[in-house]
């Protein structure tokens, strides 16, 4: 089974901080987003989170999200991933002796974290291994999910649930095409 990279762990769980499926947002407001980076070890200390900076982690998850999808065969919406590419460009990264992606510069407490998940959202580009990490197809579900699959090819989260799901409504479909 192929472990996924810590980079993948962690834009995995950035993308999951959405649950469509519950209706629910980890992430939501500046004190759950802060929150949310303390307990990844992003951020030393819940602290104020600016609106500003709340609205770029905002627009780079949706992006993030937006570039999953299109790895189970979703039209990405180029709005959002323009708003997470701008994201992105503000968070200008190097490459360190030893091959390592940091900020350039320094960055504000807030920004710090933000600047990890580009940063770990670059290594999965770069490696190729952002084709492994995937939106489930279900619409219904959109959790992000590592694909262990030998050829890449996984569509959903489960197979028992959203699989099952899928392929219940095509059979359906198809038998009320045949009356």
């Amino acid at each position: 089974m192929l472990e996924p990279p810590a980079s993948a762990v962690l834009v995995e769980a950035f993308a999951n901080t959405v649950d469509v499926e519950e209706a629910s947002d980890e992430i939501a407001t500046p004190a759950g987003l802060a929150q949310w980076l303390t307990g990844c070890g992003l951020l030393d200390a819940p602290g104020d989170i600016p609106a500003d900076v709340h609205a770029s982690y905002l627009d780079l998850r949706a992006g993030i999200r937006e570039e999953l999808g299109r790895h189970v065969g979703d039209t990405p919406d180029p709005h959002l991933l323009a708003a997470a590419d701008q994201v992105l460009a503000r968070h200008p990264v190097r490459v360190t002796a030893r091959g390592f992606l940091i900020p350039m510069g320094e960055l504000p407490t807030e920004r710090g974290p933000l600047a990890a998940l580009a940063i770990a959202w670059s290594e999965l580009v770069t490696t190729g291994d952002a084709v492994r990490l995937k939106r489930c197809a279900e619409h219904t579900c959109g959790w992000a999910f590592w694909d262990v699959s030998k050829n890449r090819s996984r569509r959903w989260c489960s197979m028992k649930v959203c699989g099952n799901r899928n392929k219940t409504r095509s059979y359906a479909s198809r038998q009320r095409q045949a009356t």
